[in-house]
């Protein structure tokens, strides 16, 4: 599916899987270059709605395209829009991580062209023989015998796997930890790399930082860990897949730039004793699509610090809720000043359940009400793809927009803690 123009001029998104569409050139057209105030000043919408933004998207595929020396893999857990998808592709991203076959059905009926690499170290045979006979798939990681007997079992001993066998690594520098659930340890990893050297036409090795990876040393931290057990198993690897972990920025989250984990990633990879035609991969999810969405979302009520708003933690803000996450927000209001004193605010959102609840802290201007609305940024990643209808909650509008995300790792905007968009009613119309 791609995007089209509505008469008035307004992007028509195309049905996400997680957001119902509905189209508002009818009530937007006036407007050019269309932003968050826009849409609140236009609409006044009883829902929240998601603002997407195609360019942010693009430009960071294209900043992996030209700046990693290797292949990216988006990470489709990340976000699965069929229109993302499609973005990224356009931007030229060809490798898509996939972890489920319903994942790899996704990819495969919007992009039959893209190159599926089935990354789930546990699968079960049904879905990798699917995967394999009915989808193309050639490439599935691992963490042990029982899952490489699974993979050669599914394809009935396929002699083109491309096996990549997943090590543990620390996650010490990210924020999110990925460090307990897989990847082989140390004392496994030589026996299996050999072991899976023989039946695999291509032998990988991948790994995970972890989630929101603070400083490049992650990477080489873990790439010492590759080099270690390529050395025990004397065995020609032929990809070396360093997984995902690169960051966007958030409030107290801002990391280096991300030529900085690329430059320590590929001295890393050059010094490896690996075939001379060996590949480098990555796997980026948060990176490519934290920029190309935000939530608009209208306060029902104050109580002191406490603002009840219709999106929660079984909605958008699920990271907020339950890990702590603190996204970038910013009052958005029109007919009235908005007044210069901040405050910390927490979220209740609109279930019934008490663990609704996002602590923040949220600093928001400390005049906000009821009936105002607030943009919470840098949720095209893991936001839209995590929402549930529990309570009949959760149906959520769509508008492209044209402005800048309210924080960016590619332009060096920054996620303070003082809300970055406050508008007002002074803003003219477009």
């Amino acid at each position: 599916m791609r995007s089209s123009a509505a008469p008035g001029g307004l992007p028509i998104t195309a049905r996400q899987p997680c957001c119902f569409l509905f189209i508002f050139w009818g009530s937007l057209e006036l407007y050019e270059n269309i932003d968050a105030l826009d849409v609140v000043r236009a609409l006044r919408p009883d829902e929240p709605i998601t603002l997407l933004r195609p360019h942010a998207a693009t430009r960071a595929a294209r900043f992996f395209v030209e700046k990693f020396q290797g292949k990216s893999l988006y990470a489709v857990k990340a976000n699965p829009s069929p229109a993302l998808l499609e973005l990224l592709w356009d931007a030229g991203i060809t490798h898509y991580d996939v972890a489920s076959l319903g994942e790899v059905r996704l990819v495969n009926k919007f992009l039959p062209d893209a190159k599926l690499c089935f990354m789930h170290p546990v699968k079960s045979e049904r879905a990798i023989a699917q995967a394999y006979h009915n989808h193309g798939v050639r490439t599935f990681s691992l963490d042990s015998h029982e899952e490489l007997q699974k993979i050669v079992r599914a394809t009935n001993g396929a002699t083109d796997l491309e096996l990549c066998v997943r090590i543990r690594v620390s996650s010490e520098h990210a924020k999110l930890s990925l460090a307990s659930k897989f990847g082989a340890n140390p004392s496994e990893v030589s026996d299996l790399l050999v072991a899976t050297r023989q039946v695999a036409d291509a032998l990988g090795i991948c790994f995970h930082v972890g989630s929101q990876a603070m400083t490049p040393a992650a990477y080489a931290d873990a790439m010492e860990h590759v080099r270690a057990a390529i050395v025990q198993a004397s065995v020609t690897v032929d990809i070396v897949d360093v997984g995902g972990g690169f960051p966007s920025v958030y409030p107290g989250m801002e990391p280096p730039a991300l030529e900085g984990y690329f430059d320590v990633i590929h001295k890393m990879f050059e010094d490896l004793p690996i075939s001379y035609s060996a590949e480098l991969w990555c796997e980026p999810g948060r990176a490519l699509c934290a920029e190309y969405a935000s939530l608009l979302v209208r306060v029902e009520k104050r109580r002191g610090q406490e603002l009840y708003i219709n999106d929660g933690a079984y909605g958008s803000l699920f990271d907020a809720a339950h890990v702590g996450w603190r996204f970038p927000v910013a009052l958005l209001r029109t007919g009235t000043a908005i007044g210069t004193q901040m405050a910390e605010f927490s979220f209740y959102g609109p279930t019934c359940d008490d663990m609704d609840y996002m602590a923040g802290p949220f600093v928001l201007p400390d005049d906000i009400q009821a009936g105002d609305y607030i943009e919470v940024g840098m949720l095209g990643a893991y936001g839209c793809a995590m929402r549930t209808e529990f309570n009949g909650f959760g149906e959520t509008e769509t508008v492209n927009v044209e402005d800048e995300p309210m924080a960016s790792l590619y332009t060096r905007k920054p996620a303070n803690d003082a809300g970055l968009r406050v508008s007002h009613a002074s803003a003219s119309q477009k």
